[in-house]
């Protein structure tokens, strides 16, 4: 990527300089066999060489190449923030703006999973028996109740209901167990627990617990039969007495008010439960719709879950905030994902992380092609696939995106550059305030200049992308989480100027000379090895290719009296069936020595998030100890360059530094 930019750049100069002397030459003939303007044409001869002289011509360039991408980007942009401005002006609120869609068309299918469906006017109907019936149990603006549910129909329109009332619903990790899930219900100040029959196993393990806090049992109309949790209250029956008209607080919510939690993923440590707004609910999906072109007569296939940014608002919110039909499924499965689009007839869909490595790994199917989507978005299509996949299910255009929960730092894709996670244009970048900043790769320390500020990165030098908190714009806000000491965590100050204040994405990227960003890594996954930093994405992209598009996880592990962390890549492979030789031989070719894994791991089932992020902190904890689990491990024997297993003696012996590394 870099190389060939390099390359353009290179080319330009040449012809900046021959153009230079002919434009010099002409204009000196001219003027002596003229005579009569020599001042005027001396000034555009000078005006010329200014143009084309230092990096000006560099800028002429860039421009050209990007002015219709910044354009398209500027409107959708100024076409987002005018939106929102109103909506905030006139005090839009998730709820207001959803009584007015359900008013277009009562009758459509707000939400359709399997054989089910909830239009929009059942939708309004439930969330409004919801309002009346804990309004009537006594509670109040401002509490927190707890959802704990699988994804279904229903999900979206029993928090809408509680956001008639001004009560704020913490939208529970359906994965979580024990002293997590105990944990997050206590740092939301959860006053109650709405969970689904399907979670009823979960609560009784911790119900003795939390004596103290109210639980209501949800069961899906299509599993009436399922047992009531002992000491619970049977909430799907009781609704029915409740009314369906519409329920007005006296006090309406304001668009800056808490509408969710949504918890993090908590790579380190427990979930964090990140604020979620009524105007960055109505922002997140606006700025998804305008980007990827859609309309009210889209149908979008969301196969995320629904307790989560990317499936429960970006997806869901656009039925919520915007009118579309929204497709769900309760468990992503790349067997059935574009089976399931044919079937409702879907213009749109969402992927996230992982999922479309899964995708291609799936034996191809008469549905890859018979589809009708027009775009597919979200975020992390690794660039080794990007083609590959478009390519074979005839992708008309990939939105890939960057975002966080809780972030302002959002960024992109337009124009479907291929790898490229969004661009920022470099004539205007002022319009929307992010940078990026040198920072060191290993720990994520922020480096500064003699003054105190931060160093701004030049284009391909990898840096911390920070976001500029502006609480005036919407589209500039940090609300932060539930934890203030963990939001002051999140902020960083006199970055350019003293006294501002910036978001800390925790993500390394690097930005081209035409403005595109790459992602390279989160700070903390970079791992020094022989001098040189490995990037932990870059590497499990190589190797998820030489094995079948299976998962890989790459970390760097201590190794004692040796200087860094070397390499080591956990490959999840059930069959056990990787052929080490030719992973061995295609790394060789891929991969600079310093980032070639010395280790390999065989894990039994995929290390992933709900997120279809992969996993890797248990996996550096344990490092390439072969005596605290049972999966296979093998060594880079130096010698060969193949690997080997790790047996005791030879564990013993890199432990010991009897083997040169």
């Amino acid at each position: 990527m870099s190389d060939k930019t390099e390359v353009r750049f290179e080319e330009a100069e040449k012809r900046k300089g021959l153009i230079l002397i002919l434009i010099t030459v002409v204009c000196c003939a001219i003027s002596w066999a003229v005579r009569l303007y020599p001042l005027v044409l001396s000034l555009v001869a000078i005006l010329t060489i200014y143009l084309l002289s230092g990096d000006r011509y560099q800028w002429i360039y860039i421009w050209r190449k990007t002015l219709y991408r910044d354009l398209l980007g500027l409107r959708v942009l100024l076409a987002t923030m005018f939106r929102i401005w109103l909506w905030e002006k006139c005090g839009t609120t998730v709820v207001s703006r959803w009584e007015k869609v359900a008013q277009m068309s009562p009758n459509k299918n707000a939400f359709v999973m399997d054989d089910r469906a909830i239009t929009f006017r059942e939708g309004n109907e439930l969330s409004n028996r919801i309002a009346w019936y804990f309004k009537r149990q006594g509670f109040k603006r401002g509490e927190v109740i707890a959802l704990f549910m699988e994804t279904q129909p229903e999900y979206v329109f029993l928090w809408l209901g509680l956001a008639k009332l001004r009560v704020t619903t913490a939208l529970v990790n359906t994965n979580l167990r024990g002293a997590q899930l105990i944990y997050c219900l206590r740092i939301a100040g959860c006053k109650a627990v709405v969970f689904g029959d399907e979670m009823a196993e979960a609560i009784k393990s911790i119900q003795h617990e939390i004596p103290d806090i109210p639980l209501f049992q949800f069961n899906a109309p299509d599993r009436e039969t399922a047992p009531i949790v002992q000491d619970t209250t049977p909430l799907s029956s009781e609704l029915t007495e409740m009314s369906t008209e519409t329920y007005v607080d006296p006090e309406p919510a304001k668009p800056r008010d808490t509408l969710l939690y949504i918890y993090t993923s908590g790579t380190t440590g427990f979930p964090k439960a990140a604020i979620i707004t009524n105007i960055r609910y109505l922002l997140i999906p606006l700025g998804v719709h305008n980007s990827a072109w859609l309309s009210s007569s889209d149908v979008i296939y969301d196969p995320l879950p629904l307790h989560h940014t990317a499936g429960g608002v970006l997806g869901a919110g656009q039925c919520i905030v915007l009118g579309c039909t929204v497709a769900l499924r309760k468990k992503f499965s790349a067997s059935n994902y574009w089976r399931d689009i044919v079937k409702h007839k879907c213009t749109a869909a969402q992927y996230i992380g992982e999922i479309c490595r899964y995708l291609l790994a799936v034996p191809p199917g008469p549905d890859d092609k018979a589809h009708k989507v027009r775009v597919i978005f979200g975020n992390g299509l690794r660039p080794q696939i990007w083609e590959e996949f478009v390519k074979r299910f005839n992708i008309e255009r990939v939105l890939e995106f960057y975002g966080a929960t809780e972030g302002n730092s959002n960024l992109v894709n337009l124009d479907c550059k291929v790898g490229a996670i969004g661009f920022l244009s470099r004539m205007v970048s002022s319009i929307y305030p992010l940078t990026l900043v040198k920072c060191d790769e290993i720990t994520g320390e922020i480096l500064r200049d003699a003054n105190g500020r931060c160093i701004t990165c030049g284009p391909h030098e990898p840096g911390l992308l920070l976001g500029k908190i502006d609480p005036k714009k919407a589209i500039l806000t940090f609300a932060g989480y539930a934890d203030k000491t963990a939001s002051e965590k999140k902020m960083v100050r006199n970055v350019r100027t003293p006294g501002d204040c910036y978001f800390n994405t925790g993500d390394i990227l690097v930005m081209d000379h035409y403005g595109y960003f790459y992602f390279k890594d989160r700070t903390g996954d970079t791992f020094r090895w022989r001098g040189e930093n490995v990037s932990t994405a870059e590497v499990e992209g190589v190797i998820s290719n030489l094995v079948g598009l299976k998962d890989a996880v790459v970390y760097g592990v201590a190794i004692p009296n040796v200087e860094g962390r070397a390499g080591m890549a956990a490959i999840a492979d059930p069959e056990r069936k990787i052929d080490l030789d030719s992973l061995a031989t295609g790394l060789k070719t891929s991969l600079p020595v310093y980032a070639r894994p010395l280790f390999i791991r065989i894990l039994p089932e995929p290390p992933l998030t709900a997120t279809f992020k992969l996993k890797k902190k248990e996996l550096v904890e344990q490092g390439f100890n072969r005596n605290i689990h049972n999966d296979p491990l093998y060594f880079l024997d130096q010698k060969t360059a193949k690997y080997v297993p790790l047996t005791q003696k030879l564990y013993d012996d890199i432990v010991q530094g009897n083997i040169r590394l």
